[in-house]
């Protein structure tokens, strides 16, 4: 006897959806309630449960497929090898000569603040493996960053309780480790995974491991910046980044082509989770927020001459250098106190206030754009300022900003002027109400005074919720940060 497993019902008015992954292959066994697969509508995921216990039969949609309510997705062989309990968390075999009675819980580690969940993406060991305290055991993905998920003790994992593809909880178990013991001795690393580094085998991350063997680099050319010098997977993409692509063709599969020619210089790569995140993100601000963008530009003369003034007694005295980004966000820090709706955002039917500034920087990474914040930015000095952006744009360069450093911003500030725009209306970051767009500082002739002067000069943009900043709050606020820009000395007098 044999189920079938259809498409449930995805919502009012959404009629298909795309199979995104399946966590099953045909002769799994698989429990009541076990998720077999995931679909993707253009609004949610959904989640394909089993309807009975057995083993997997055959698959009608493949990974890819576009499927409409109630088609047919796979069907489930009952009885002969039904399941009763998920596959996913068989067990292991009986534990090895030596290890310990105990057993331990392998769990969600912290995944920074406001996040409440994660996909499991990949195991790099399997039930019944011997693992080391400390090895790496999966990895994690969220929005923002993929987190590594090491043994807490050594053992055999005994049982994996989140398969790969399942999304879970900020404090849910992943698997379990039986035969525990403390000390990460009683399951030597082999040389042929370890390198020793001041007399101490060191065990690389699995997924940089993985990284290096799919781009064919070698450990030599990788600088490991984990502890004790092991290579984490950012500095696999580093390494990579800094090495020219080789001209062999890629390995990915190319869609169907038009010619034969075009299918040798076509590449499809699978977007990362947080590539997506941003798509989706981006794109749900759009749908949200009834966003606007407003423009002014600001004669930068003042700020280059004071910068250009006080630069060397600055970095002499605070260690850091003077850039131009601690004097754009003093400035919207203080134009925020004026309007304050632009550092507000929609709860509900609520307007939530904040009377401080957490501001966000946008930083471009080799992964994508990432936004650290800078806590309480309004209290803070220039030269802490300068120190904090240094600081969190090395660590959002390095992939090592956790998800705590990029959660609670208020407002944003993002510079295309670094890479050569002139002119841009960026998009809000939610839930916030406004981000200010700086850009290029060009030299261009502006009248002053009745005579034409060269001045050097940038066009700022600001993108605003217009469902709660009125077209006049928004204008207010970027005179007010031209305003402090052309003339600094406004900011020391609070005008």
């Amino acid at each position: 006897m044999s189920t079938e497993i259809r498409v449930p019902t995805l919502g009012e008015s959404v009629t298909e959806a795309t199979v995104a992954t399946w966590f099953k292959k045909p002769g799994d066994a698989v429990a009541v309630d076990e998720m077999l697969c995931e679909l993707e509508t253009d609004k949610v995921t959904v989640e394909v449960p089993a309807t009975a216990a057995g083993v997997m039969g055959e698959i009608v949609a493949a990974e890819g497929e576009t499927v409409g309510v109630d088609a047919l997705l796979a069907t489930i062989v009952e009885g002969s090898g039904a399941a009763s309990a998920p596959a996913k968390a068989t067990k292991a075999p009986a534990k090895a000569e030596g290890s310990g009675d105990a057993s331990v819980d392998v769990m969600v580690p912290t995944l920074g603040e406001s996040v409440t969940e994660a996909t499991v993406s990949t195991w790099f060991k399997k039930v019944g493996d011997t693992v080391a305290q400390d090895e790496m055991l999966c990895e994690l993905e969220t929005d923002k960053v993929s987190v590594e998920v090491p043994a807490p003790a050594a053992g055999i994992l005994s049982e994996i309780v989140a398969a790969e593809g399942t999304t879970v909880g900020a404090s849910a178990k992943l698997a379990v480790i039986g035969g525990a013991t403390t000390s990460a001795s009683d399951t030597p690393v082999t040389a042929a995974s370890a390198t020793s580094v001041g007399g101490k085998d060191v065990e690389d991350a699995p997924s940089a491991k993985k990284a290096m063997a799919e781009a064919g680099v070698s450990r030599d050319a990788v600088t490991g910046s984990g502890r004790d010098g092991r290579i984490m997977k950012d500095d696999v993409a580093k390494a990579l980044a800094a090495t020219p692509a080789p001209s062999a063709a890629p390995a990915s599969v190319p869609r169907a082509p038009v010619t034969a020619d075009d299918a040798s210089r076509e590449e499809r790569v699978k977007m990362t989770r947080l590539r997506q995140t941003i798509a989706r993100r981006l794109k749900e601000s759009q749908n949200t927020a009834a966003m606007l963008t407003t423009y002014n530009e600001v004669d930068m003369t003042e700020v280059m001459a004071l910068r250009k003034e006080y630069k060397e007694l600055f970095e002499k005295k605070h260690g850091t250098k003077l850039g131009f980004m601690s004097f754009f966000t003093k400035a919207c820090c203080h134009a925020l106190r004026e309007v304050p709706e632009v550092n507000a955002e929609i709860d509900g039917t609520d307007v939530v206030y904040k009377n401080f500034v957490h501001m966000g920087i946008a930083a471009g990474t080799p992964s994508g754009l990432v936004v650290p914040v800078i806590r309480d930015a309004d209290s803070m000095s220039f030269a802490d300022i300068e120190k904090a952006i240094a600081e969190k744009g090395k660590r959002a360069r390095d992939g090592k900003l956790s998800m705590a450093e990029m959660q609670g911003g208020t407002f944003t500030i993002s510079n295309g002027g670094v890479y050569g725009s002139l002119m841009s209306s960026p998009i809000l970051n939610p839930p916030q109400s406004g981000i200010l767009g700086m850009h290029k500082i060009q030299d261009r002739p502006m009248a002053i005074n009745g005579q034409v002067v060269i001045r050097p000069m940038m066009y700022l943009a600001l993108s605003y919720d217009h469902r709660i900043v009125d077209g006049k709050g928004a204008v207010t606020f970027l005179v007010r940060v031209k305003e402090a820009l052309e003339d600094p000395r406004r900011l020391l007098m609070d005008l």
